[in-house]
């Protein structure tokens, strides 16, 4: 059975796991912490699809039609359990 890759779908925007320094850098930037990011469980798709794991950062880069690009970032963060 093929395994379908969510990223490669037209209406998925890139996404790319950040390195621990690109993290420090963005943080540093925008004088935040990690806690101050939007958050993105570690079960989602493309989650998945890019190999992240909790704690890590995710650079989503979508196009838009105002920006060109715009760029947003999510702290992959474990689903709390029911």
């Amino acid at each position: 059975m093929t395994r379908l890759n969510v990223l490669l779908h037209e209406m998925v925007p890139d996404h790319q796991i950040m390195t621990p320094e690109e993290v420090v850098k963005l943080l540093a930037d925008y004088d935040i912490t990690e806690e101050h990011l939007p958050k993105m469980y570690h079960d989602d798709p493309a989650v998945k699809a890019c190999g992240a794991k909790p704690g890590m950062v995710i650079r989503i880069t979508r196009k838009s039609q105002t920006a060109g690009e715009a760029t947003s970032y999510r702290l992959v963060v474990r689903r709390p359990k029911k």
